[in-house]
Order: C-alpha cells, then structure tokens, then sequence
C-alpha cells in the first residue's frame, strides 16, 4: 500500500485514532497535514512523521471555524498546491443525557463540531484534489448499527449524518474520480471516553444483554487506534481503487450483537 509522495491532511491527529492514522499514512510514504486544536500534541505527531523521513504540517484548527478553516487550506495549497488523501476524523463524544435534560447548547456543540466540522473539511478539501484522491470519514457504530448507548442522542446523530454526508459525496465525487469511505469504528481505547460528560444516563438506558462481552472477536477487549488507522491507509490506497460510499464497520462484530 504505497503512498509515496502523496499528500494527507488528517483532523483530529493529536492522539488516538487520528494520530494513529497520521504515522501510519506517513509510514506508507505520505506528507501529512496534522491539524488539532491542541498545538503540542500535533507538534508532537509532526516530529514522529519527521522522523520517519516525511514533511509534516502541523496546523492548530478548530474545524467547526469558517476562518480557522480557511487559514489552514490556504496554508496546504501554499505548501502543497493539492490533497490526495483526507481523513475527516476530528470530533467529540459530547454530553450524554436524557433528551429531556439534553440543553441546546449541548446539542449544538457535538453538531457544531462533528457535522460542520465534516462538512467544512470537505468542502475546503476538494477543490484540492483530484482524480485518484480519497477521502475517509471516521463515524461510528452508533447512529449507523447500534442505538443502545444511553443518553448518546446527538453524538449517534452526527455519526449517522456522517454516513449519509458521506456516501452523498461519493455519488457527487465519482465522475471526478475521487472515492469517499465511511470508517465505523466500535470499541476503541482511546482518550476520547475520558473527555465524555454523562449525565443521568441511567435513565435513558434500555438493558442489552450481550453474550460473553461486548467485541465477540476479541472476548470483550476494544480494538486498537492502529488497527483503525490499518484501515484507513488500505483506504487511501489503490488497493481501494473501486471501493466507495461504503461504510466499513470495524468492531470485532460488536455492532451485530443488538
């Protein structure tokens, strides 16, 4: 899966599976784009990716900001002139509440951040990229297999609207040649559950018995950020040629247990 001197550009790439991805892009021969809104921790993933013999980019983002967003594709067309790959994968998980105690504001930031934040990166990306280029958006189970997770109302709802913006654009995409995925991970140790704000949860839960664990593949223990990232690079690559508008669920068959 050879990307030598192609060009990515990866959000969220500060940790867990967007960093992953980013190493694992540059290890195939890539020059990444890093963007995160936490400026050490993409330096950092710029100085492995550097290390690696590849140019790095490290931009701190918002991507759910118009401006910020236009200042960092300005800076890749500067630097780079083109995009070959994309990995829309930065987002959060939220605040998860009863939809009766869900306030606005809270509704508004996941969508803010994991909808617009899609969209704004794409609709930047692809006047940069061209016949052969690839875009991976990072979604998840919930919202597109599994609707069990208790108070995750507007996190599942992102993810599913993920999916449909995604294959949407793989349609739009094709007769210039460019393929769009949908990366629908389960279980993953990550940081991002530690960044999850849960309130009263227990009483939007529905009980949901699942037999010997969570992951069957793996006896209940969550999948890595590599094995995800493993994914992406097939992805982006010409292995990939005649894939798009295709979710791929990577989660040990946790998602067909409900």
């Amino acid at each position: 899966m050879d990307l030598h001197d192609r060009v990515a550009l990866v959000t969220g790439a500060g940790s867990g599976i967007g960093a992953a991805s980013a190493l694992a892009l540059a290890q195939a021969g890539a020059d990444v784009v890093v963007v995160s809104r936490t400026p050490d921790e993409i330096e950092a993933v710029a100085e492995t990716i550097r290390g690696l013999g590849r140019d790095a980019l490290p931009v701190a983002a918002d991507v759910s900001s118009e401006q910020d967003m236009r200042q960092l594709f300005a800076r890749i067309r500067r630097r780079y002139a083109r995009l070959d790959i994309v990995v829309a994968n930065a987002g959060i998980n939220g605040v998860w509440a009863p939809i009766d105690e869900l306030k606005p504001k809270e509704w508004d930031e996941t969508i803010r951040i994991n909808l617009r934040g899609t969209y704004l990166t794409a609709h930047h990306a692809v006047p940069l990229m061209d016949k052969g280029s690839s875009i991976a958006i990072v979604s998840s189970i919930n919202g597109t297999r599994t609707f069990t997770t208790a108070g995750a109302s507007a996190y599942s709802t992102t993810k599913a609207g993920q999916l449909a913006f995604g294959q949407m654009l793989a349609l739009e995409l094709a007769p210039r040649g460019i393929r769009v995925n949908i990366v629908c991970p389960g279980a993953i140790s990550t940081e991002i559950s530690d960044n999850t704000s849960k309130r009263s949860t227990a009483k939007a839960k529905i009980p949901a018995k699942f037999p010997k664990g969570t992951v069957p593949l793996t006896g209940g223990e969550p999948g890595t950020s590599q094995e995800v990232a493993d994914l992406i690079v097939f992805l982006a690559s010409d292995r990939a040629r005649h894939i798009t508008g295709t979710p791929v669920w990577i989660d040990g068959s946790q998602s067909l247990l409900v």
